[in-house]
C-alpha cells in the first residue's frame, strides 16, 4: 500500500524545528509494509495545504498529515480540512472532556481558545488524545484515508500507537510481510555489496534486501512479502542464516540491538569487567556503553586522557615513548590500554589515538589516523585505522571500531 507525509508548519521550513516526525512515521510505516512515496514539508497556509492535498497521487491509500492543530490563529489546518472535505466544525463533548481533564491536572482555566479545540469536522472520525488538547482527525475521500494529528512529537507518536498503526494492521493490511535486520561493522557499504552479490542474485521473488548504512554501521534488511505466512517465515529464516554464514564476525547482531548493547551481553555473560581510555574519542566510548541500562555491573570507568600529562601521570605512559612516537602511534595505545587495565583492575580496557580532525595531520598522520587498542587477560590487540577528513565520523567510527575490536576479542575467549 502506498503512503505519503505531509509535515505543516513554518518552523519546520524556516529551520527552527528539526521534523523528526516524518521520520518516525516513516519507520513505523515501513515496519508494517506500507510503502512511503512521499514526504513533504509545506507552510501553515490555507493554500498551501490545499494544495499539498490536491497534489496527492491518486494511487496513495494513505495520507499522514502532522502540524497546525494548535490553539493559535496561526493554526489553521482543522479548518483548512473542513473547507477541504465539505464539512463543518461541531463541538465534540469527548474531546472537550480530555481538555478539561488535562487543565484540571496542571491546575490552568480553560480558555475560549482551548475550548475552540472541542470543535471537530463532523465528516471525521475523532482519535483521542489523551497526551494534548487537540485530537487526531480521520477523513476518506475518494477511497484514501486522510490522518491529521497535532505536530507535538509526543501527541502524535500517542495517536498513531494507540490508533492509526492498529487500524492500518487490521484493516487496511492485505498481505503478510516480515523484517529481518542484519547489523555490520567496519565493512563499507560498496564492499558488502560486492562481498554479497550472488546472494543477492539469487533471492527469490518474495524477499527483498535494502542497504541501510551509517557512519561505522551497515544494516542489511531483509523483507519478506506474500499470502503464505509460515512459509514465508521460514524462507526468511534460511535466509537470513545463508547471510550470516556468508559475513561471519562482520555481523554483530539482529534487529534493533547496538553494538554497545551486544559486548554488555557478552561481558555479563562471562562475568567480565571493562574501563576505556580515551584520546580523540573524549569520552564516547564510555557514553555509548553507558547508554545501556544495568552497564553498572561491567563498567568501572574512564580516563579522557586528551593531554599528554594525563597520558604519562594517570596512565603511565612512558614520557620516552610519547616522545619517540607520538600520541597517535601502536606503542602509546597500548601502553594506554594496559594502563587503564591496571588503574581499575580490569579484564578487558579499551584504549584510543587518533587525529580527529579537520587539522592536526601530516604527511606521515594524516587526519582521520587512529590507533585503537583492546586490552585483554591474553595480551593486547592494537590496530591502525583511517577515518577519513570529518572529525564527528571519526570519532563515532572510532568508537564503534573499539566496541567491535573488544566483541571480536570477547567471542575468542568465549569460543576458547
Amino acid at each position: 500500500m502506498q503512503s505519503e507525509i505531509i509535515t505543516i508548519g513554518d518552523e519546520i521550513l524556516i529551520g527552527h524545528t528539526v521534523d523528526t516526525n516524518s521520520a518516525w512515521m516513516g519507520q513505523r510505516l515501513n515496519e508494517l509494509g506500507v510503502e512511503v512515496v512521499q514526504i513533504r514539508s509545506i507552510s501553515d497556509k490555507r493554500d498551501a495545504i490545499i494544495d499539498a492535498l490536491n497534489q496527492v497521487d491518486p494511487q496513495t491509500k494513505l495520507v499522514l498529515i502532522t502540524g497546525g492543530l494548535g490553539p493559535t490563529k496561526d493554526d489553521l489546518t482543522k479548518h483548512t480540512l473542513s473547507e477541504y472535505f465539505q464539512t463543518e466544525l461541531v463541538f465534540d463533548e469527548s474531546v472537550f472532556e480530555n481538555i478539561q481533564d488535562i487543565f484540571r491536572q496542571i491546575g490552568r482555566n480553560i480558555s475560549h481558545l482551548n475550548r475552540d479545540q472541542a470543535l471537530v469536522p463532523a465528516a471525521a472520525d475523532v482519535l483521542s488524545n489523551k497526551m494534548g488538547t487537540a485530537a487526531g482527525m480521520r477523513f476518506k475521500k475518494n477511497g484514501t484515508y486522510f490522518i491529521s494529528m497535532p505536530g507535538v512529537p509526543y501527541e502524535m507518536k500517542h495517536i498513531m500507537t494507540t490508533h492509526v498503526l492498529p487500524w492500518i494492521e487490521k484493516d487496511l493490511i492485505t498481505a503478510n510481510i516480515f523484517h529481518k535486520t542484519i547489523l555490520t561493522q567496519g565493512i563499507p557499504e560498496s564492499e558488502l555489496a560486492v562481498r554479497i552479490a550472488d546472494f543477492e542474485d539469487t533471492l527469490p521473488p518474495e524477499i527483498k534486501l535494502a542497504y541501510l548504512p551509517s557512519p561505522g554501521i551497515v544494516k542489511l534488511r531483509l523483507t519478506a512479502r506474500g499470502q503464505a505466512a509460515e512459509l514465508l517465515q521460514q524462507l526468511l529464516e534460511r535466509k537470513v542464516k545463508e547471510l550470516t554464514a556468508l559475513l561471519g564476525d562482520a555481523v554483530f547482531g539482529e534487529d534493533a540491538k547496538s553494538l554497545q548493547e551486544v559486548v554488555g551481553g557478552l561481558l555479563l555473560a562471562q562475568n567480565a569487567t571493562v574501563a576505556t581510555a580515551e584520546s580523540c574519542t573524549g569520552g564516547f566510548i564510555a557514553s555509548q556503553i553507558t547508554l545501556v541500562p544495568g552497564c553498572s555491573r561491567y563498567f568501572l570507568g574512564s580516563v579522557v586522557a586528551y593531554d599528554n600529562r594525563i597520558k604519562t601521570q594517570l596512565l603511565n605512559v612512558p614520557h620516552e615513548t610519547l616522545a619517540e612516537h607520538g600520541a597517535v602511534s601502536e606503542p602509546v595505545v597500548r601502553a594506554m590500554a594496559e594502563g587503564v587495565r591496571a588503574l581499575y583492575g580490569v579484564d578487558y580496557a579499551i584504549a584510543t589515538s587518533g587525529i580527529a580532525g579537520p587539522d592536526g595531520g601530516t604527511a606521515t598522520k594524516p587526519v582521520g589516523t587512529t590507533w585503537i587498542a583492546v586490552a585483554t587477560p591474553a595480551g593486547v590487540l592494537a590496530q591502525q585505522f583511517s577515518f577519513g577528513a570529518n572529525r564527528e565520523r571519526n570519532i563515532k567510527r572510532a568508537a564503534l571500531m573499539a566496541l567491535d575490536l573488544l566483541r571480536k576479542q570477547l567471542l575468542k575467549a568465549k569460543n576458547a
